[in-house]
């Protein structure tokens, strides 16, 4: 056996005991719901936020204080305010961060402008999905499980069948066989799901999720290309010789903004997650 086959493997067993330790908060939050939920909403935007400006905006307290309020305005306004004026409040955030930067930072790039947004929009997602009464729980729930099978199963298949490049001078370990192993993880757990719960429009949700591994990945290329352009290997220190919360949940926060954008639009804006389920 090469010496190049166990380095394939190297991060598993660090992968395995993130998963053991966030995976179990993560659900426990999405079914408690409430208070417990939107701390755990806040907690990971504002985890986003602080690794987002540390990449782009390196000790800009000005930034870092937008950003923030981004994240906290995204979990914070939709329930008692209504989505409308969260997004109303992220745009605005947008607008002063993007004058700040173009400004009064000279080393201003392309990235400068994408984080409000990039932080604002998943923790909105988040909470007008889960403030469902009905649905809530089981999208988010639904969104996770489809998520992190995509992501398993490209890691499987990445590695064991490997084989031409996916965006080879974004992410040199991404193949097409990665791609296809997230689109057919997402899809059997969409079936599993929707077996055990007993929801309709079992292809129909299976084909969403297929859709929605794509998105998955590309939020991930998304984030790679930001490092790339930075030149970090990682985008922060959460995990020790792991990296932080974005590389954990690049794909996620593509996903749950297109997530949140489906079942809106289904619902007129109304019960976004039986949107998003319902079929």
């Amino acid at each position: 056996m090469s010496s190049a086959t166990p380095a394939k493997w190297s991060d598993l067993g660090i992968r395995a005991a993130s998963a053991v330790v966030l995976v179990p908060v993560v659900l426990a939050c999405d079914w408690a719901g409430g208070i417990w939920f939107h701390v755990l909403a806040a907690l990971f935007g504002c985890a986003v936020a602080h690794e987002w400006v540390r990449m782009v905006f390196p000790n800009n307290y000005i930034q870092y204080a937008l950003h923030m309020a981004a994240a906290l305005g995204g979990v914070l306004l939709p329930e008692p305010f209504g989505i409308g004026v969260a997004l109303g409040f992220v745009f605005v955030v947008a607008v002063v961060s993007g004058l700040v930067a173009r400004f009064g930072d000279a080393a201003t790039s392309m990235w400068s402008y994408f984080g409000i947004c990039y932080v604002g929009f998943p923790t909105i997602a988040l909470v007008v999905l889960r403030n469902d009464p009905t649905y809530g729980v089981l999208a988010l729930l639904w969104i996770f499980l489809t998520v992190w099978s995509a992501d398993i199963l490209a890691y499987f298949a990445g590695r064991i069948i490997g084989g031409p490049k996916l965006a080879p001078r974004i992410s040199p370990k991404k193949t097409w066989a990665g791609l296809a192993g997230a689109i057919v993880g997402s899809a059997l757990a969409s079936v599993i799901f929707t077996h055990y719960t007993g929801l309709q429009g079992v292809m129909a949700l299976a084909l969403l999720a297929a859709a929605f591994a794509i998105v998955e990945q590309c939020g991930d290329l998304f984030e790679s290309s930001l490092k790339r352009f930075y030149g970090v290997k990682d985008s922060g220190r959460l995990i020790p010789g792991h990296g932080g919360i974005i590389d954990r949940v690049d794909g996620l926060i593509a996903v749950l903004v297109v997530a949140a954008i489906v079942g809106g639009l289904r619902q007129q804006g109304l019960g976004a997650a039986q949107g998003l389920l319902v079929w």
